[in-house]
């Protein structure tokens, strides 16, 4: 497999300016609420290559790319060009001193991450940079090349977002520093029992909006992000004609947006297992965008159910098969 998408040069062009600047005041103010608790502290060269999973992506990589860029590699034991690009990386993230971490993802145990990340194929390197993705390259690639993508991505950050970095201390403790991310500042219970008390009054728009409001501000919070896949579920199916929706969704198998709304008003009556059956059996029977519409709701009523549910897990094993 060749190298692709190598340059950075069309960063600058991935996201406007004011979302930027938005960004780069996010982690402005993530790092000074880490130093205020005592965060920021030396981190071991051991704590700059981690081992990443879905249950803890929000905290190790979404978090610490308010602090320093998050180069991640996406890898698989049987991926033989993995095993000679991975201990490369490994090796830069060290020498580069704390200027980038190294967030190591095993596709097989995290494909809901690689299906999000829109990954093709394998070895593929993407970074986080303020909580914001950027493609860095697919398939194995010289150390040179690589050296000038980072350099690169270590500009952008710095530049844009105001990352230095993280201090590396060859005597610090592994683990030390990094144990215990800060939680972004905000007084947020207010908007979410604002959020919780217009679900109890069936205000499932306003919920909504209460929820995106604390994301607005802290884009990683999970009580915010669950409430708001649930709210939306709800919003969706509230007025809606069970009966019709069921009958055209029986007579309209290749109606993907009947076969969504059937999956909707599955989940809210609890057939949860029956909602990602009837999705799966979707997508293996479209393309395109319409395929693309069915995984994207598919994955949110994902967030409705939790990621620890086994039933969410099975689905996901299932959703990678038909996918791929």
């Amino acid at each position: 497999m060749q190298p692709r998408n190598m340059s950075m040069s069309g960063v600058v062009d991935l996201a406007a300016v004011k979302a930027a600047q938005e960004a780069k005041a996010k982690a402005e103010q993530a790092r000074a609420e880490s130093a205020r608790q005592g965060g920021g502290g030396a981190v071991s060269p051991a704590d700059l290559v981690i081992d990443v999973d879905e249950a803890g992506f929000e905290r190790d990589v979404l978090q610490r790319s308010a602090e320093v860029p998050v180069v991640i590699d996406f890898w698989a034991e049987w991926c033989e060009p993995c095993k000679q690009l991975s201990p490369l990386l490994e090796r830069l993230a060290v020498e580069y001193a704390g200027r980038f971490m190294l967030a190591k993802i095993d596709v097989d145990a995290n494909q809901m991450l690689m299906q999000q990340f829109g990954v093709q194929g394998i070895p593929a390197v993407f970074a986080v940079v303020a909580g914001q993705a950027l493609p860095l390259f697919q398939g194995a690639a010289g150390e040179a090349q690589i050296r000038e993508t980072l350099d690169q991505l270590v500009a952008v950050a710095e530049q844009r977002f105001g990352l230095t970095g993280l201090t590396v201390d060859p005597d610090a403790e592994p683990g030390g520093a990094q144990s215990a991310p800060a939680e972004p500042a905000g007084p947020y219970d207010a908007l979410l029992e604002a959020a919780v008390q217009a679900l109890d009054a069936g205000d499932f728009g306003g919920a909504v909006q209460a929820y995106k409001n604390v994301l607005s501000e802290d884009p990683a919070n999970m009580e915010a992000k669950l409430g708001l896949a649930q709210a939306e579920l709800l919003q969706r199916v509230q007025g809606v004609d069970p009966q019709q929706v069921r009958k055209d969704a029986a007579e309209k198998p290749a109606d993907v947006q009947a076969q969504i709304a059937a999956a909707d008003l599955d989940l809210v009556g609890g057939h949860v297992e029956d909602a990602f059956g009837r999705l799966i059996e979707t997508v293996q029977r479209t393309v395109g965008d319409d395929r693309d519409a069915v995984r994207l709701r598919l994955l949110e009523l994902f967030e409705v159910v939790g990621g620890d549910d086994p039933r969410v897990a099975a689905a996901r094993r299932a959703l990678a098969r038909a996918l791929f």
